[in-house]
């Protein structure tokens, strides 16, 4: 059986991997500029806006380069972050007096942090279809 491999030079692959360098670009520069200016005022949002810069900064390379389980792993991992996140910013709001790239599930980043390891996961899922082997 031949694993049909999962393309990121076109199509929704390329989108995919747009839309996630975008999210760690702008990730990375949120947390950057939280840690150097004002990291005491609310370490622990600021301490997740830098996990989550780090965890889409390797989701974007991983399906760039076509690395499936590192790319399951954060993708997942970024999911459990966002729904795990929101909710405790949600319930928890003494430990949030600032936002996090994930609080409120994404809500300052349009919930795109919410929606996109849903579409990754569909999209490393759909595309790891097992296709029949050719017969000679």
């Amino acid at each position: 059986m031949a694993e049909r491999v999962a393309e990121t030079s076109r199509g929704f692959g390329r989108v995919l991997v747009f839309v996630y360098g975008v999210i760690a670009f702008a990730a990375t520069g949120r947390a950057s500029f939280e840690l150097t200016t004002k990291f005491d005022e609310a370490p622990f949002p600021y301490s997740l806006s830098i996990a989550a810069a780090v965890i889409y900064v390797v989701a974007t390379w991983a399906l760039a380069t076509g690395r499936r389980a590192i790319a399951v792993a954060t993708v997942s991992f970024e999911l459990v972050g966002v729904l795990a996140v929101g909710v405790s910013s949600l319930v928890w709001t003494d430990k949030f007096p600032e936002a996090s790239v994930w609080s409120d599930f994404g809500a300052g980043y349009g919930w795109v942090p919410l929606v996109l390891p849903f579409v990754g996961l569909w999209w490393l899922w759909k595309t790891s279809v097992v296709e029949p082997a050719e017969t000679p």
